[in-house]
């Protein structure tokens, strides 16, 4: 059973919109290093998968929706300075990300998808010194004109200075036009 490719690109473009708004803000109140991310996302709009494919997901480690996903990330010390979340613009959507509000131990943001997905997310975290910080991420719109929501909560926590073999996320790579489907 194969999974449609529709589904796995609208679960990745949503995590990149959730992803890149709450790591860069966590950035001016946390240490450069090794941070562990932890999210849990629900997108009770996304089509039901069929259980051999839940089945197949399972067997190769990916998490069911509504489970938890920790992975870690290197973030520079130019990352730790930034103040402005990245924007996506890539593979036929335009997601743009704005600074709402900040106080010195939180933020709201507001990120505006154009093109394939179409929609409005809105972010909430709060930091705990520089070491941790926590927050929840909403969607709604659509992608390809079906509609799309999605709600997640998640969580930073500063592991170590040094990255180790983590590399630094590239956020260039989210802008590069993406190669041509096969024909």
């Amino acid at each position: 059973m194969r999974m449609r490719f529709g589904i796995k690109r609208l679960a990745g473009a949503l995590a990149l919109a959730v992803i890149l708004p709450t790591a860069a803000l966590a950035a001016p109140h946390g240490k450069p290093g090794l941070w562990n991310y932890t999210s849990i996302v629900q997108m009770p709009d996304m089509p039901k998968l069929p259980p051999q494919v839940v089945e197949m997901m399972k067997r190769r480690g990916v998490p069911a929706m509504g489970d938890a996903v920790t992975s870690q990330m290197c973030m520079t010390q130019e990352q730790a300075r930034m103040t402005v979340p990245p924007q996506l613009k890539n593979a036929g959507m335009n997601c743009t990300a704005r600074l709402v509000s900040q106080t010195a131990n939180s933020a709201v943001t507001e990120t505006v998808c154009h093109g394939r997905m179409e929609g409005t997310g809105r972010s909430q975290m709060s930091w705990r010194g520089d070491t941790h910080y926590d927050g929840t991420y909403s969607f709604k719109g659509s992608m390809g004109g079906r509609a799309q929501s999605m709600a997640s909560k998640f969580s930073g926590d500063w592991v170590k200075a040094d990255c180790g073999a983590v590399k630094p996320f590239d956020s260039a790579i989210l802008n590069r036009p993406r190669p041509p489907a096969p024909k």
